[in-house]
């Protein structure tokens, strides 16, 4: 049996902070932001583990290494928290220190890389537990799960899929814990092929209407996390007299390319934009952040733009 100390958020941390307290190991404390009243939170299930709730931001405290090897912690094990961990604290387990990370390593590194994927139109994309060391996403590999994207994953659906694969990685883990700890797979990682990702958003938002059809599809469904709030905020467009417009959704349209990019193109039913190979159509518009038709904010031959140069 292991004493693990968890570190988490999201859904992901519940539902992994969950497969701690039912396993074999004991839940020594979680650190967490989320709360205790929150339904399903990883405070909440620690909580009722009997395990006692630290903020995250004390994995950046030094003091907290002392703590975790009075307490005999085992293993500290991270998953969905951005809170980066001291070198002293992630030395202080026996056995080690472990963090889910929602992207294939060494490829994508960083963060918000569900929606890169999706962005690069990549074929198949992937979720990785590593062995966790001061630099960001650099630990040895213990296990990997990949799987196929499709043309019609979005940010949100890919992330929600290394959720679901990740868990189950973590569950591998907890019953090599279980078997022999010594037996934890170490995968160096071929450094040479890493790319990092930080907080920079792809073109500061704006859809880039002169690329072709598929890569703008690709570029609005990367930002769409509905109905949650997208880590890079909304895809965007600049209309004549009505300024900042959101687009969430767009669909590919019929007809070859015959107008400047970012033209607007109204008839009796769609509302559709130039490409720089053909046309989408605008499912969805928001002004002001609230949502609204398309319709009633648009105007066949208006002019949409991106005031940032395509591929900043």
């Amino acid at each position: 049996m292991a004493r693990i100390a968890f570190v988490g958020e999201e859904a992901a941390g519940a539902r992994a902070v969950g497969r701690v307290v039912a396993s074999d190991h004991e839940l020594v404390c979680a650190l967490t932001d989320s709360s205790p009243t929150t339904r399903g939170s990883v405070a909440a299930v620690a909580t009722g583990a009997g395990a006692p709730v630290l903020p995250a931001r004390r994995v950046r405290d030094a003091a907290l290494a002392g703590e975790l090897r009075a307490l005999g912690v085992d293993v500290l094990l991270n998953v969905h928290s951005l809170a980066i961990v001291r070198r002293e604290v992630l030395a202080a387990p026996r056995i080690g220190a472990f963090n889910l990370h929602p992207g294939p390593l060494p490829a994508y590194a960083g963060l918000n890389v569900p929606s890169w994927a999706v962005l690069h139109r990549a074929p198949r994309h992937g979720v990785t537990l590593h062995w966790m060391e001061p630099g960001i996403d650099t630990g040895d590999v213990v296990a990997r799960a990949d799987f196929d994207l499709t043309p019609y994953d979005t940010g949100l659906s890919v992330a929600t899929r290394c959720a679901q694969e990740g868990v189950e990685l973590v569950g591998a883990l907890l019953d090599r814990l279980d078997d022999d700890p010594a037996a934890v797979p170490r995968a160096p990682q071929d450094l040479a092929d890493r790319h990092y990702y930080g907080r920079e958003v792809p073109q500061d938002g704006w859809i880039p209407w002169s690329l072709p059809t598929a890569d703008v599809l690709a570029f609005v469904r990367a930002f769409d996390y509905r109905p949650f709030p997208s880590p890079w905020g909304p895809a965007r467009a600049a209309a004549p007299r009505v300024g900042e417009i959101g687009i969430p959704r767009l669909t590919a349209a019929p007809g070859a390319a015959c107008a400047e990019p970012g033209r607007v193109r109204v008839d009796d039913e769609h509302v559709d934009v130039a490409t720089g190979d053909g046309w989408v159509r605008v499912l969805g518009l928001t002004l002001g952040g609230r949502s609204t038709s398309p319709r009633e904010v648009l105007r066949d031959g208006a002019v949409l733009t991106a005031p940032v140069p395509v591929g900043r």
